[in-house]
């Protein structure tokens, strides 16, 4: 609970600073470029090398997927009968097909199912969204845009992303028998400025902002992302007789709240930009009563 606790009182402090703290511009900037840039591989590296790989830890992976490609092929289908916009299908198909399996994902995983959950969720995030955002999604964000996908671009975002670095090293590591417990003692508390930091800058960014012609298009969008998806997951669990936490956490990864970075990707190819926050704001406020109360259901 105490865990669960500092999840809500970090967000709501981004949130009440952002409104009345007058903090300096660029804050949330740099924040984000420790969070991704130092915490996030030291969390990464820490916890990769201690992953026993077993037969059932594609799920977590596979679950990410299932609820991308789900995403697109019910918003294509909803988009023709409801005579959506291109840029509005795009939009509903990166936000509510990419979960927040990281600034969110992480602390709340850590905090319902400790470091073997934080695993479980490092390993739902770094094999299955982030190379689902960085290819995927650049294809879906390109062609609703009415652009050309460009392969070289997306294979280099991958490979010299700092997390995807640190997955590698991290899986050698393991493989050599870990890392001496000097290195693992300094990793850890450099690891843990995530989550409250990664939290602190969710509530600073968060912005809700429904207009009446987004109603549909927004409960639509979570119905898939925080509802439909996360069945879809547990029917693939059990049909493939996975259990324990690997289920738990893939299925509570996939109910995450939609992807901030998501959000931005259909900004800048600008696919309907209002819409994407709207779903993104929703989605946080509802995602800390659903996701634990998921954990209840599952556990």
């Amino acid at each position: 609970m105490s865990s669960l606790l500092m999840l809500f009182v970090c967000l709501a402090l981004g949130v009440l600073v952002a409104r009345f703290g007058k903090p300096p511009s660029g804050i949330v900037h740099g924040i984000n470029w420790w969070v991704i840039q130092i915490a996030l591989p030291a969390l990464v590296l820490a916890f990769i090398p201690q992953i026993k790989f077993e037969s059932q830890l594609w799920f977590p992976v596979a679950a990410m997927w299932v609820v991308f490609f789900g995403a697109w092929l019910v918003f294509a289908v909803l988009g023709r009968w409801l005579h959506w916009s291109r840029a509005r299908i795009g939009c509903l198909t990166l936000v509510c097909g990419l979960g927040n399996t990281s600034f969110m994902g992480y602390p709340m995983m850590q905090a319902l199912h400790g470091k073997e959950g934080l695993a479980m969720a490092v390993v739902a995030d770094q094999l299955g969204c982030f190379p689902l955002l960085a290819s995927a999604g650049v294809v879906v964000a390109s062609l609703y845009a009415g652009c050309t996908p460009q392969p070289a671009i997306i294979v280099r975002r991958i490979l010299t992303f700092p997390a995807f670095i640190a997955l590698v090293l991290g899986v050698i590591v393991g493989a050599l028998g870990g890392w001496p417990e000097l290195i693992q003692n300094a990793l850890i508390p450099i690891g843990g400025t995530l989550t409250p930091l990664a939290l602190f800058s969710v509530g600073m960014q968060f912005k809700f902002k429904l207009g009446e012609k987004q109603v549909a298009a927004v409960g639509l969008g979570l119905g898939w992302k925080m509802v439909l998806a996360p069945l879809a997951c547990v029917g693939l669990g059990v049909a493939a007789g996975v259990s324990g936490v690997t289920f738990i956490v893939g299925v509570l990864q996939a109910a995450m709240a939609p992807m901030i970075s998501a959000a931005i990707l259909a900004d800048e190819y600008g696919l309907e930009p209002p819409l994407a926050n709207s779903v993104l704001g929703a989605g946080i406020v509802l995602s800390l009563i659903t996701v634990p109360w998921a954990n209840v259901l599952l556990t």
